[in-house]
Formats: C-alpha cells, sequence, structure tokens
C-alpha cells in the first residue's frame, strides 16, 4: 500500500492519523465534509499541508467515488457521535458509509488491500461486571430513577447488590445500549462480512476515552477534559458530573494514532478488532485534580448532583490484544492533559461553545441535575 484515504481526516483522531502515515512515507488523502458538529465549514489550520483534501460526504456515493480514485488502503474515520436525537443519522453515517464502500469496491473492481475503521468502547454498553453471587453479569443501562435519586453505583440485575467492574475483552458480549454504540457495532459486522466475502483485509479499532490537542470543543463526548479545561481557564471551580468517582480508560491521541499505523501493516490484525486504550482505569475526579495542577490553580471541585443521560460509569478495557502485535501506549494521561491545555489556549469562545453544549443537552433531556 502507498496511497491512503483518511475519512474525517481533518478532525481530532483522523488528522493525527494523517501525521502519522505521512512521517513513515505513506501518501495520504483525506476525504472530510467540514460539517458540525465537529467542524465550523473551514478547513483547521493544523490538516497537514503535505495531504491531499477533499472535501466530500461519507454519505454520499459519489463523494466516495472521486475520494477512492488511485487508492489502495482506507483508514475510515468519519462518524456521527455523541447522543443526538437524530437517531437516523447514525445509521446514514456510521453503517451506510461502509457500504457504500464496498459497493464501489466491488463495483469498480477497486484494488484496496486493507480498511482500517474506527469503532468505539460504546458497543461494550454498561460492560462486564463481577457478582458475588451471580458471577459476571452485563447489567443494563442505570435508570433515570437511580441518577436522579444520585444513587451512582452500578449494581447487579438479579440481587441488586454492588458489583465490580472488569476489564473488556474483545471476545466478551457486545452490549450496546445508545445510537452511536449501537451502529459501531453493526458497522464492525458489515466491515467484517463484506470484507471477507470480497477479500478485503479490514480492522476495527474499539477507541476508549481519547484526549489531546486538536479535539473539538462542540462535542458532547469532548466532555470531561474540554469541560474542567473550560472552567479553569475561567477561573472557575471545576463542575462535577455525578460524584467523580466515575473511572474510565483515558488514551493520549498520539497513541491512537500510532495503533492505526500498526494494524495497518501487520497481516495478523486482518479480520479483527482491538481495544485502544492504555490499559488501566483514571477516576473523574482525578482528571479533574490533573487539569487543575497542570493550570497552577487550587483544585475546589463543585458538585451539583448532575449527570448525563446513557453515560457509563466504568470503562476498563484490557489491551493485551494490541499489544501482542507490538504496540504499546507512549504517553500518560497527564501528557494528554498537558497538551490539551497547551493547545485549548489558544482560542476564543470556549464558555460561550460549552454553555450552548450544555444547554442543547439540557433542551434534550441528556444532561439533568438530580434531587
Amino acid at each position: 500500500m502507498k496511497h491512503i484515504l483518511v475519512t474525517g481526516g481533518a478532525g481530532f483522531i483522523g488528522s493525527h492519523v494523517v501525521d502519522e502515515l505521512l512521517l513513515v512515507g505513506f501518501k495520504v488523502r483525506i476525504l472530510d465534509n467540514l460539517g458540525p458538529p465537529t467542524h465550523n465549514g473551514a478547513l483547521p489550520e493544523w490538516v497537514n499541508k503535505k495531504a491531499e483534501f477533499v472535501q466530500g460526504d461519507v454519505r454520499s456515493k459519489e463523494d466516495w467515488r472521486k475520494a477512492l480514485r488511485g487508492i489502495n488502503g482506507v483508514v475510515h474515520l468519519a462518524s456521527y457521535m455523541d447522543y443526538h436525537l437524530d437517531f437516523s443519522t447514525y445509521i446514514r453515517t456510521n453503517i451506510e458509509s461502509v457500504a457504500l464502500l464496498f459497493e464501489l469496491i466491488v463495483e469498480e473492481k477497486l484494488p484496496i488491500q486493507k480498511i482500517v475503521a474506527a469503532s468505539s468502547q460504546s458497543v461494550y454498553g454498561q460492560g462486564k461486571y463481577q457478582c458475588e453471587t451471580h458471577g459476571i453479569v452485563y447489567p443494563p443501562m442505570r435508570s433515570e430513577v437511580q441518577l436522579a435519586a444520585r444513587q451512582w453505583e452500578v449494581t447487579c440485575p438479579e440481587c441488586h447488590k454492588p458489583i465490580v467492574a472488569l476489564p473488556e475483552t474483545e471476545s466478551d458480549e457486545p452490549s450496546p445500549q445508545i445510537p452511536y454504540g449501537i451502529s459501531k457495532l453493526a458497522s464492525e459486522k458489515f466491515l467484517f462480512n463484506l470484507g471477507r466475502q470480497y477479500g478485503v483485509p479490514s480492522v476495527a479499532l474499539r477507541y476508549s476515552i481519547v484526549l489531546g490537542p486538536r479535539q473539538s470543543f462542540r462535542h458532547f463526548y469532548s466532555g470531561a477534559l474540554r469541560s474542567f479545561a473550560v472552567d479553569v481557564l475561567n477561573n472557575q471551580s471545576i463542575q462535577m458530573n455525578e460524584d467523580g468517582g466515575q473511572t474510565h480508560d483515558f488514551v493520549h491521541v498520539r497513541d491512537i494514532a500510532h495503533a492505526h499505523l500498526t494494524v495497518l501493516t501487520d497481516h495478523r490484525a486482518d479480520f479483527e478488532c482491538f481495544n485502544v486504550g492504555i490499559g488501566k482505569s483514571i477516576r473523574v475526579i482525578d482528571l479533574a485534580k490533573m487539569v487543575a495542577e497542570e493550570s497552577g490553580v487550587p483544585f475546589n471541585p463543585s458538585f451539583n448532583n448532575r449527570y448525563r443521560v446513557g453515560n457509563i460509569r466504568y470503562t476498563p478495557m484490557n489491551i493485551d490484544k494490541l499489544r501482542g502485535l507490538g504496540w504499546e501506549p507512549k504517553y500518560t494521561v497527564r501528557d494528554a492533559v498537558k497538551d490539551y491545555l497547551q493547545w485549548v489556549r489558544q482560542f476564543n469562545g470556549l464558555k460561550e461553545a460549552l454553555e450552548k453544549t450544555y444547554n442543547e443537552m439540557a433542551r434534550d433531556g441528556i444532561l439533568k441535575t438530580g434531587k
């Protein structure tokens, strides 16, 4: 493979993947619609000038056709994220885009040698837990009644006693519970089934929570780090959701970018999915403390019983499978915090953008305050 198409290549993760591919000698073309909520219609200044840019939409077969000319490898990152109420957009963007890609590969006998597609830890839903009485359980989403009453912990669906979150492995039972996760699991199935049928090696990367520079402050899922940074840069107390005891596997975007190069160039990855994280969980309140420390301000978090509907409390991930290909995370969570803070300080209007996001989430019943 010499010429790689990166869809969504002007975005947060995509632009770093483009940098990584160019660095090792690939020729790169970007396909991106520059549309909201990630973009404002303009090509970001951080997009590598050595890459060819094509403005287009992965929901358009004709845009795919133009972008695929002369291409022999695809990194498909363009997707619809967050929790929005236009549910059909998840289908058109995240699932139909994969179908359109394969339609063109088959119809025009395109010489695509490999596809690497973005997936998400969201396919695991609430996740896998250990109950002392009932063993391995897969609990449903926490109910709004539970969250409104500030009962944050996940409990066994059988006995309703406390349970312990276990790291997700790729062989675990997927149980997505929001439209985004459902669409990502369906896109994986399209990818692998059509890839095998038509002889196109394909790989899916299930990202944990990705942090670092170029992360859009317009996305709902930009979440904790974006919110904490805006608070400290505006000399405000850091606002916490729930009790701050949520734990997540946060990974630096540069490690994510290198994971794409790893699976793209290793045939052992063909027709496999891989978790991508750092392999350990960090409490959200500890992430907030890092933000305060790196900003040189006192850490005085504010708890207001706020919560997000559909949010997962614990997201531990097992990354041994990807490590088996020789990949290893090189950056810490603190590195990601430092890099993001350094990058985001150049922008104006962050507070207004965050408030707009919160107002939209509250309007749509996604962000609520408990009793």
